[in-house]
């Protein structure tokens, strides 16, 4: 009888394991600058999207890797970028 106890405490602890894992990769933002693109227009209007917003939430842990990266950094550094995330009620990373 211990024996299958100790059998189905092993696979119960198994799928927590791999269900676990397999969280923390959903959970993880995908940095992909060009998922930004909706919010181009709302850095002349001040004025994003929704789905500017969306898109900004969702890239919201990528920011710091943005600003220091040359190739993006001039656009996140733009002073509506700020703006735009504070409209879209995403905080401001201070890297």
């Amino acid at each position: 009888m211990q024996r299958i106890s100790l059998v189905a405490l092993c696979a119960v602890a198994l799928v927590v394991v791999l269900f676990s894992g397999e969280t923390r990769m959903v959970e993880a933002a995908v940095c992909d600058p060009k998922q930004l693109a909706p919010c181009v227009p709302a850095l002349a209007t001040v004025a994003p999207s929704a789905e500017c917003c969306g898109k900004l939430k969702e890239q919201q842990p990528c920011l710091c890797g943005y600003i220091k990266d040359p190739a993006f950094g001039q656009f996140v550094k733009n002073p509506n970028t700020k703006k735009v995330a504070a409209i879209c009620k995403v905080p401001w990373p201070q890297c």
